[in-house]
């Protein structure tokens, strides 16, 4: 009985430890993301905050989001963006301390 419980407590421990290892920083912070599907399957709208954070590392996790995405789903890190990450600062669409970026992952 004694080894069961130590075991499970041992996985439990284990289990948060991987759900923490599994966060990546971008430019030493961390973002939420959150991609959303668009009206043809290929096309998505990936958003990334706090911008206040860092909006290298917004971007940077935006991209990121976006590239598991069309991997997963397409088998290609190949992105065709309509606004990117590489796209002047000034000129990315911030509102909320949130940056929005919209793409396609190619067919």
């Amino acid at each position: 009985m004694r080894t069961g419980i130590s075991v499970l407590f041992l996985g439990c421990a284990l289990a948060a430890c991987s759900n923490e290892a599994e966060k990546i920083a971008f430019d030493g912070h961390f973002f939420k993301t959150d991609l959303d599907g668009l009206d043809a399957r290929h096309e998505f709208q990936v958003k990334a905050s706090p911008v206040s954070a860092s909006l290298l590392g917004a971007k940077e996790a935006a991209r990121y989001a976006a590239t598991v995405f069309c991997v997963n789903e397409y088998g290609s890190s190949a992105i065709e963006w309509v606004v990117g990450p590489d796209d002047p600062d000034e000129t990315l669409p911030i509102a909320n301390d949130t940056l929005t970026l919209q793409g396609a992952c190619p067919q």
